[in-house]
């Protein structure tokens, strides 16, 4: 049965607002002006840090959220559910930085377990592998000149973390993404 309830006090304006009341919600989107908009949560996964976007299929944009430390993993696990419900995300994807040839390697690993400990963490949660290379280079463009050093270290994983979302976004979401239990690329 399709359950039907507000989502936030805002309410809807224009054409919709008349006709809709308020924003609708399903269990995995929200009804926003006639589009199904999922939010989803952006995970830069790194060997240090960890950096939380998040994101919508409606409007493709991402917004970095924070940085955590790398370890220990059920911590991270337990925050990333935690923001998951917080944002009601039908989804996370996490950044797979394959090589450039493709292939996976010792990093690419590294992030696909931690996309399948994520899934065994919140198995209702859909969880995506995204090819995220050069995502942190774009981060350090898009900060260039705005922050000192330290700030900039503070929030790159999260905007890396963002950039990735973005273009995950941007290119199909979930139907363009890979699931952590498919087989790796190999070279051609």
């Amino acid at each position: 049965m399709l359950r039907l309830h507000t989502l936030a006090p805002r309410r809807c304006r224009g054409l919709a607002g008349g006709l809709l009341g308020a924003t609708l919600k399903w269990s995995l989107g929200v009804l926003v002006y006639g589009i199904i908009m999922m939010r989803w949560l952006g995970i830069d996964h790194g060997s240090r840090r960890i950096g939380l976007a998040v994101g919508d299929t409606a409007g493709g944009i991402a917004t970095p959220l924070e940085v955590l430390p790398a370890d220990p993993v059920e911590h991270v696990l337990r925050r990333i559910v935690e923001l998951a419900g917080q944002y009601q995300a039908a989804g996370a994807v996490v950044g797979w930085p394959l090589n450039m040839d493709g292939t996976e390697g010792p990093q690419a690993r590294l992030a696909r377990d931690m996309a399948l400990r994520l899934r065994q963490a919140a198995p209702t949660l859909d969880v995506r592998l995204w090819d995220e290379r050069l995502s942190s280079f774009q981060a350090d463009q898009d900060l260039a000149g705005h922050l000192t050093r330290a700030q900039k270290k503070a929030r790159q994983d999260a905007v890396a973390a963002a950039v990735m979302l973005q273009d995950f976004l941007a290119r199909g979401g979930p139907d363009a993404a890979t699931t952590p239990d498919a087989p790796p690329p190999t070279k051609d």
